[in-house]
């Protein structure tokens, strides 16, 4: 399987961003998305998608410590039902638990504020690297079912792909 994948870390604040190359081997940060509302957020990952032919995006899944899925995990499969619904491309989950701790210690060498803006795309690097690696080696993510379910009724612009 290749064609770039875009991994997604969401935050309350900035969406960070990271994507693959052509091949779908090679994970680089990619930016960040200032969150003004969940569709704004949305509407700029399709226009990344459209404009530099994405073919995958992976959602960063931040499960608790013990592996149970809570509020923000909740909150993140229902973001990657809505990206699927706006896109048409398959959306799977990565879990992400420590991906921003460890963010912040691949980027300790930098100055406090230039840390905090790069952070949230080292932090989708990371998941997306660890999905590459996983699909390198000829398994499965580590979410099965992969692709984002339908969820009735709750969309950000109020409709849905039917």
């Amino acid at each position: 399987m290749s064609g770039r994948v875009l991994a997604i870390d969401l935050g309350a604040r900035r969406v960070g961003l990271a994507l693959s190359d052509p091949s779908g081997r090679i994970a680089q940060p990619a930016g960040t998305v200032e969150r003004q509302s969940t569709a704004q957020v949305i509407e700029a990952i399709a226009d990344l998608v459209e404009n530099l032919g994405v073919e995958r995006i992976v959602v960063g899944l931040p499960r608790n410590m013990d592996g149970t899925e809570g509020k923000a995990a909740r909150s993140a499969r229902r973001f990657g039902a809505w990206l699927w619904r706006r896109t048409a491309r398959p959306v799977e989950f990565w879990d992400e638990r420590l991906s921003t701790v460890e963010a912040e210690r691949v980027l300790a060498f930098l100055p406090r504020g230039r840390r905090r803006s790069a952070r949230d795309p080292v932090a989708a690097s990371l998941i997306l690297e660890g999905y590459l690696r996983r699909r390198r080696a000829g398994e499965e993510g580590r979410d099965s079912g992969a692709q984002a379910p339908g969820v009735p009724g709750d969309h950000p612009h109020g409709r849905g792909r039917e």
